[in-house]
């Protein structure tokens, strides 16, 4: 890797780092040239994503964190600006994964917990971040869902939770703008990796189909007839966090192969 990228130079926070969409985040920016501070709880799957980064010669930092404990989110700001001295963008990537059951018997505190990490957590980790994201005319990327364009059943409670990320996000553009600050949101479909692949894998056994015509029923619904892989969500968030978006700010993109039309 050499310093060229669309991030060259910049210092990158990645919080939310996990097998799928994180890891490849992580990687793609690091890619483009920034020196990537990897958070999560789980520090051994952190390790393993600064391993690949630096046998690709790029450089991270890896930062164990609990986006809902208050001193943990400000080590993690203590120890990004220890290191790197800066931070010129955050990516927000954590979030509870969703009850799939219909709201009328989902349970209160698993909203709660859902709206605390996913909503809380994130404005959490902004917060500390505001001050030296304004020194830098720094920028952030939520990591959204296209569950905010419908209504299917048993998402009610992701929904909620994703729509609230969407309205904060938005809000927070307009609040932190005249500290030069971006905010911006993209907005995946579904993400064609290993989770996925497990999940059409039980899909098929449960209706007697193979996998594959699992996959051609959902792509059917989209534009390019195709769900899109992990690095090409993490290409969108890596443009949104780049000089190129300088005048990009409050907007969410979609990235879903076409699936849904804002």
């Amino acid at each position: 890797m050499t310093p060229t990228g669309l991030l060259a130079d910049k210092v990158v926070v990645v919080s939310g780092v996990g097998p799928g969409l994180g890891r490849s985040i992580g990687l793609r920016a690091a890619a483009a040239g920034a020196r990537v501070v990897l958070a999560a709880r789980t520090e051994s799957r952190l390790k393993e994503v600064a391993d690949e980064i630096a046998t690709a010669g790029g450089t991270s930092l890896v930062v164990p964190t609990d986006i809902a404990d208050d001193d943990a989110v400000a080590g993690l700001v203590g120890s990004t600006l220890d290191e790197f001295g800066r931070v010129d963008a955050v990516i927000n990537n954590a979030f509870a994964l969703p009850s799939m059951k219909p709201l009328a018997r989902t349970d209160f505190d698993q909203i709660a917990a859902s709206l605390d990490l996913t909503v809380l957590g994130t404005l959490r980790v902004i917060k500390a971040f505001t001050d030296p994201l304004a020194k830098t005319n720094g920028n952030i990327v939520n990591i959204n869902s296209m569950v905010i364009r419908h209504s299917e059943p048993r998402y009610g409670s992701y929904k909620m939770a994703k729509s609230a990320l969407l309205a904060m996000s938005q809000t927070l553009a307009t609040e932190l703008g005249d500290k030069g600050i971006r905010i911006n949101s993209v907005a995946p479909g579904y993400i064609w990796d290993d989770q996925l692949k497990w999940y059409f894998g039980e899909v098929a056994k449960k209706y007697g189909i193979t996998s594959e015509q699992v996959y051609e029923q959902t792509a059917s619904r989209s534009d390019l007839k195709r769900l899109p892989e992990p690095d090409e969500i993490a290409e969108a968030v890596v443009f949104l966090a780049s000089p190129m978006a300088s005048a990009i700010t409050g907007h969410t993109l979609d990235v879903n192969c076409g699936e849904y039309h804002d």
